[in-house]
């Protein structure tokens, strides 16, 4: 296909269809996922349940969709007891590639859904474009992996002008990242959160007021990158805090948010409850807020929305490997912004809005290395800025700048 815009996972999910029976492709809603599957080449099959014959079939006879192999289910969460008869097919034989199913939801958050294809099913996922990907740089460009390298040195980490101001408002939605104008993209997104309120949650779950989702939705969205206190949230909101529970569980189910997990030795500490909301995509959160890029680095808040970009590249990085997660970590008044987990190493990721580094910018990184300090050895440490300085700090810890991670 020509014109399009190679993704990342590309090789991943092509190495998973020669190695698993099932593969699970999800994520938000206009990220790419149908056109990823496209990619694949002729000779497999293609069925949506958009398609409203395909979804009447689904639910009357799902086998019979499942006749011809390999084939390719998108939008699969429309009709989650498909699931069942997947599960059947495979197990009568176990071709490597026979069932591609994408979705706009996050399946196993899904409560309807009773089949996990535990043993014959691996699952990926699709996160918006980040700014290195857009441009067609490769992975490595970031520098990410270069952090988990045993021996690590300055020149490990490649260095950028930055605009990261202006990602904020635009996020990683291809069609926006296409947009004209401002108002293109103000139009887009209202349309988004339009479809997304009264098609795809309604799919997901019954929602009482979609008055009170939405105000919810904004409210959550201008708290991007903090430690969600459920309370006061549900308090703002002016609703019950089960009720705000289900919603964020619904928010985290279509593949809106992400709640990262406070990273803890010992799950048994009561700050490993904690957790921190980050929004998959910049831009919608942002349009979501009010906040527009061209004066977010003024604003006092400044320093979330930095955090929020460079989730963008962080969550597309970890999607390349299943070994990968994204923490943060908290414990006391220590905290750090990011902790990146791979095959059981962890670096720590703080983020500054500064050009310079002093000691004050250094407490929660020291406090990190402390607590998760074995023998002699520290974990590694990065101080990522907005200048372009780069230096060893001691002890495992490094001050490097931001443009490898931003727009340039």
């Amino acid at each position: 296909m020509k014109n399009i815009q190679s993704r990342w996972l590309e090789p991943l999910l092509a190495e998973a269809l020669r190695a698993m029976p099932v593969v699970v492709v999800t994520g938000a809603r206009q990220t790419g996922k149908t056109t990823l599957a496209n990619t694949l080449g002729p000779g497999r099959r293609y069925l949506s349940f958009d398609d409203l014959d395909v979804l009447e079939q689904a639910e009357r006879d799902p086998e019979s969709l499942l006749v011809e192999l390999p084939v390719t289910l998108d939008e699969v969460q429309r009709a989650p007891d498909v699931l069942l008869a997947v599960k059947r097919r495979v197990d009568k034989a176990r071709e490597p590639g026979s069932v591609l199913l994408t979705g706009s939801a996050n399946l196993a958050l899904m409560h309807r859904v009773s089949e996990s294809l535990a043993g014959r099913a691996l699952y990926l996922d699709l996160p918006p474009f980040c700014p290195a990907e857009w441009r067609g740089d490769g992975v490595e460009s970031t520098g990410i992996d270069a952090l988990f390298k045993e021996e690590f040195s300055t020149a490990d980490w490649p260095r950028g002008e930055i605009d990261w101001a202006n990602w904020v408002s635009l996020g990683g939605f291809p069609d926006v990242l296409k947009a004209s104008n401002d108002t293109a993209r103000d139009l887009w997104f209202a349309g988004y959160v339009q479809t997304y309120l009264e098609r795809d949650l309604r799919q997901l779950s019954n929602v009482g007021s979609l008055v009170d989702f939405q105000r919810l939705m904004r409210l959550l969205a201008a708290q991007t990158a903090r430690v969600l206190n459920q309370s006061n949230l549900a308090r703002d909101v002016g609703l019950p805090q089960p009720t705000t529970h289900r919603y964020l569980n619904l928010l985290e189910t279509g593949c809106l948010i992400t709640r990262l997990q406070n990273y803890q030795r010992s799950a048994g500490k009561s700050t490993a409850k904690a957790r921190k909301v980050m929004w998959r995509d910049t831009g919608l959160a942002a349009w979501l807020a009010g906040v527009h890029g061209r004066n977010v680095a003024e604003r006092a808040d400044a320093g979330f929305w930095l955090e929020q970009v460079v989730f963008q590249t962080l969550q597309s990085w970890a999607a390349l490997d299943v070994t990968r997660r994204v923490h943060f970590w908290r414990q006391g008044d220590a905290e750090i912004d990011f902790v990146l987990e791979q095959r059981g190493e962890i670096v720590g990721v703080e983020i500054k809005t500064t050009r310079r580094i002093g000691s004050d910018d250094l407490r929660g990184t020291r406090a990190f290395q402390a607590a998760f300090k074995r023998g002699s050895s520290v974990p590694r440490a990065v101080v990522l800025h907005l200048g372009g300085e780069a230096r060893f700090l001691g002890g495992n810890a490094w001050m490097l700048g931001l443009g490898a991670l931003l727009p340039k």
